[in-house]
């Protein structure tokens, strides 16, 4: 399989993370891709133009995340990380506002790209207010959170990195301690340490 890719994307994070979680990582070629590259092929891979898009071994063509890690749970015979009903629909829920919050916070750093004169303080708002309720939502189900494995709190857990990632400056764990917690000890798992983002040298 072979697994187009950027270090600094969450949306990747979750599929890696989630190969490592079901040993499939030495499976996987990785391909470094810059999507906002303008001579980038990748339209090829995944005509949405973004990553992750993985291409199987039969040369199918899998896009975008959600898919790809339910692809990937269907491979091996461990636990799923896909569970079946009813722990699936918290599960899938889970990845939801995971992916939410995640969609909130790429908004808002490509509206800050923008010039200053372009920029709209209310659609930063509005974004962040999304971001923050989510957070609010999750600290009282934190203490739920546990030791679970599955799609659900591995898009969480990508998410929160994501957030002490691009904004360092805000402490969402002054408002959320019981979700810091959880988060803190699901961060020290082998396959989040090893898909920490960074920036290219």
């Amino acid at each position: 399989m072979k697994l187009r890719f950027s270090p600094t994307s969450p949306y990747v994070r979750k599929v890696i993370v989630c190969a490592a979680e079901r040993g499939l990582d030495a499976r996987i070629e990785r391909i470094p891709t810059l999507p906002f590259d303008p001579e980038t092929d990748l339209a090829t891979d995944n005509p949405l133009c973004k990553v992750p898009a993985l291409i199987t071994d039969d040369g199918v063509h899998l896009y975008d995340s959600r898919v790809i890690c339910e692809y990937l749970d269907s491979l091996h015979d461990r636990a799923r990380l896909f569970p079946e009903p009813p722990a699936r629909w918290t599960a899938l829920r889970r990845q939801a506002l995971g992916d939410g919050m995640l969609d909130a916070a790429v908004l808002v750093i490509l509206e800050n790209r923008r010039e200053v004169v372009q920029r709209s303080a209310p659609f930063i708002a509005r974004q962040t207010a999304k971001i923050a309720c989510a957070l609010d939502a999750l600290e009282l189900e934190a203490e739920t959170l546990g030791e679970t494995v599955d799609i659900g709190t591995i898009a969480l857990g990508c998410a929160l990195g994501y957030l002490d990632f691009r904004f360092p400056d805000e402490d969402w764990r002054a408002d959320q301690p019981k979700l810091a917690a959880w988060f803190d000890a699901f961060a020290e798992r082998p396959s989040m340490t090893a898909s920490a983002p960074r920036d290219p040298a």
